[in-house]
């Protein structure tokens, strides 16, 4: 047990404070929901009610979509893109999807390599996109749900202010839609980009998302 509690503590830890920030989340935004519910001189709704509910479903939706968006593109952007110094970044030279001898492909897989590893052919290709494409479902089905939810709760307060209701296409289509979507968009891509830049000059001891302390400031890709 103490071996796997170290040897998964990083997944761990993230999982615990996943759990924690959802709970606290959940808890909150449950009082505030009733206190708008209380000031329209509406029923309150029980904790379970809240979090079954589209209210609830779109916040979170909100954040899981644009945070798995942040995480593909970056995936997808070092594979052709260098950024000098950074070791966020491949060194410059080795843009592209790399040599299959760089990657322990087919013939000049290893011992211990994966199975798929060793194949040719559209096993090997599913598998060298394997984390892409895994990414992109839960983005794309979370940015899904987001709009589901966003839609359900966009025409209940049409309803509550008499207004006509819309299709899911002209919400989508929406400012309102939008206005949300992209203000999570933004914040992402900018903390990816800035981080990339400020791990050039700045350093981290001991993380393997940092830089060497005494590494030159134009390594590139070089972990410490």
């Amino acid at each position: 047990m103490r071996r796997f509690l170290r040897d998964n503590s990083l997944s761990l830890f993230f999982l615990g404070l996943f759990l924690a920030a959802i709970v606290g989340q959940a808890i909150a935004g449950h009082d505030l929901f009733n206190q708008e519910q209380r000031e329209h001189g509406e029923a309150a709704v029980s904790l379970w009610d809240y979090v079954t509910s589209s209210s609830f479903g779109n916040a979170v939706m909100e954040n899981w979509q644009s945070e798995y968006l942040q995480f593909m593109l970056f995936m997808l952007a070092t594979v052709w893109f260098i950024q000098r110094g950074s070791p966020e970044s491949k060194e410059p030279g080795k843009e592209g999807t790399e040599p299959d001898e760089d990657q322990k492909v087919g013939e000049h897989a290893t011992a211990d390599s994966p199975a798929l590893a060793r194949f040719r052919g559209w096993r090997t290709a599913l598998y060298s996109n394997s984390l892409l494409i895994v990414m992109g479902v839960v983005f794309f089905g979370s940015w899904f749900a987001q709009s589901m939810t966003g839609w359900t709760e966009f025409n209940a307060e049409q309803a509550v202010h008499g207004s006509e209701k819309v299709s899911w296409l002209a919400y989508v289509g929406s400012a309102s839609f939008w206005e949300a979507t992209l203000q999570n968009w933004q914040s992402e891509f900018l903390a990816v980009g800035s981080f990339a830049v400020l791990a050039i000059f700045l350093r981290q001891r001991g993380s393997p998302e940092s830089k060497p302390v005494g590494a030159a400031h134009d390594s590139t890709g070089v972990e410490g």
